[in-house]
C-alpha cells in the first residue's frame, strides 16, 4: 500500500506542466520581472527618463528572448506581463525624453 500513500504529482507550481527545470527560463523570468518593475517604477519620474527608456529596453529585450524560448505556461504568463510593463515603462521614457535625452520629449515640454 506504499504505492497509495506517494503523490504522482510534482510540487513545480501552478502551470509548470512538464515536470522538468528550467533554471535559463526561470531566470530570464526574474530579470525580466525586475527590470519591468524598475521600469514603471521610475516611469512616474519624468526626469529620470533616461533610467526609465534604458530599462525598459532592456526588459523589452529580455522578455522577449525568454519568450522565444519558455517551454512552459507559467513562463510565457510572467513573461508576457514582464513585457507589457516594460514597455510601458519605455513608452513613458520615450515620450519624456528618450534614450539619449537629445529632445526635450512630447509630454511637458
Amino acid at each position: 500500500m506504499a504505492q497509495i500513500t506517494r503523490s504522482t504529482k510534482t510540487g513545480n507550481g501552478l502551470l509548470a506542466t512538464d515536470g522538468r527545470p528550467h533554471p535559463l527560463q526561470n531566470g530570464l523570468l526574474a530579470v525580466s520581472g525586475v527590470l519591468a518593475a524598475i521600469s514603471v517604477a521610475t516611469a512616474a519620474f519624468p526626469s529620470l527618463h533616461f533610467l526609465t527608456a534604458w530599462v525598459g529596453l532592456f526588459g523589452v529585450l529580455t522578455a522577449g528572448y525568454g519568450q522565444f524560448i519558455s517551454e512552459t505556461t507559467r513562463e510565457r504568463f510572467g513573461l508576457v506581463l514582464a513585457l507589457g510593463a516594460s514597455a510601458i515603462g519605455l513608452y513613458f521614457g520615450m515620450a519624456n525624453g528618450g534614450l539619449f535625452g537629445i529632445f526635450n520629449g512630447f509630454v511637458g515640454g
